[in-house]
């Protein structure tokens, strides 16, 4: 079953999102992974943080997904989010509902 990696940026740096975008989906593509979802506002999370992109990864399964998130492919990606400032990413397994 599919596995999702969700990513919530915080940013108005449009320069910055367009350069995540172009590095990502090579990145992910090496493990079966796609977008699914690729910006847009969402609902306001836990302490009152409203991100203004969320990205939604899938990959076919828990352990793409895992190497993919913890591997050095990831590392590129984590450094843009860490520039566009408050930023929260989860890997969730499919099967857990």
């Amino acid at each position: 079953m599919a596995a999702y990696i969700i990513v919530e940026v915080e940013t108005t740096d449009e320069a910055l999102m367009a350069e995540y975008r172009k590095h990502t989906p090579g990145a992910i593509a090496r493990f079966g992974g796609k977008f699914i979802v690729r910006g847009g506002k969402t609902r306001t999370l836990e302490g009152g943080w409203t991100p203004s992109r969320v990205v939604v990864l899938e990959f076919p399964d828990y352990e793409k997904a895992e190497a993919f998130y913890f591997g050095e492919h990831y590392k590129p990606i984590l450094e843009m989010r860490l520039k566009a400032g408050k930023s929260k990413a989860i890997l969730v397994d499919g099967h857990s509902g």
